[in-house]
């Protein structure tokens, strides 16, 4: 007994400090997704960016080889809340990690505002409800209750914080819903409690089937190359 009333008052330190540090993190974690970026002071600081995401076609290959998603027109808040989460280590790739670590807090911000109005600048018209699929897809796509958070259009989230995914592309789409299933490895994965219960209910060709359906719908996403790359 006297063990045990020894190791409580050791512990108890320990477990206050921990929980300091963990609510530290959720609050810097809100500020950050709250602060008000600045698209053109955001212009000046993409130059790590244009490299993959200004150019039309450019593909990555790591993990695999697929296209890097378009983010012009995307919502700041979710450009804001990916890449916050590449640079505390929840989504897992090297190359995104260290940009994510690069960028403060009003960096990210800026980032995610430019690469927003560099979308809405274009003057694509938001997309009505989306096509529905049909047969195999259909099922699918019901199944996932991807319209729940990502709206009938997928280009209206329910929450700025979720991505607009109509018309973005499908092996993009397919190499992240696979990152969503993947576990104990140190440099692909993704955490989010919900789509980790989503993307875990399907097969990978049963993805990869969404993906493409979801690819072809229309949308606000787009590439926008800055000048020196047109």
């Amino acid at each position: 007994l006297n063990c045990l009333r020894k190791m409580k008052k050791l512990l108890s330190p320990i477990f206050t400090v921990l929980v300091a540090v963990l609510a530290a993190g959720f609050a810097s974690h809100a500020v950050a997704e709250d602060m008000k970026g600045d698209a053109a002071v955001g212009a000046g600081k993409v130059a790590m960016c244009v490299g993959c995401h200004g150019i039309v076609g450019y593909q990555a290959s790591f993990p695999e080889i697929y296209k890097v998603p378009k983010i012009s027109g995307q919502g700041a808040k979710y450009i804001t809340s990916a890449l916050i989460a590449y640079k505390q280590g929840d989504r897992k790739h090297p190359t995104m990690r260290a940009i994510g670590e690069s960028l403060s807090d009003q960096d990210i911000a800026d980032v995610a505002a430019y690469y927003a109005a560099s979308g809405a600048d274009a003057g694509i018209a938001a997309p009505g409800k989306a096509p529905e699929a049909s047969g195999k897809t259909a099922e699918l796509v019901k199944k996932g209750a991807c319209i729940t958070c990502h709206g009938d259009s997928f280009s209206k989230p329910l929450d700025p914080a979720y991505p607009k995914i109509a018309g973005q592309h499908a092996d993009y789409l397919f190499v992240a819903l696979k990152a969503y299933k993947t576990e104990n490895n140190a440099k692909v994965g993704r955490s989010n409690g919900v789509m980790a219960g989503v993307a875990k209910q399907f097969t990978n060709n049963e993805l990869k089937e969404m993906a493409v359906y979801l690819s072809k719908l229309p949308g606000e996403l787009q590439v926008v190359p800055q000048a020196r790359f047109r």
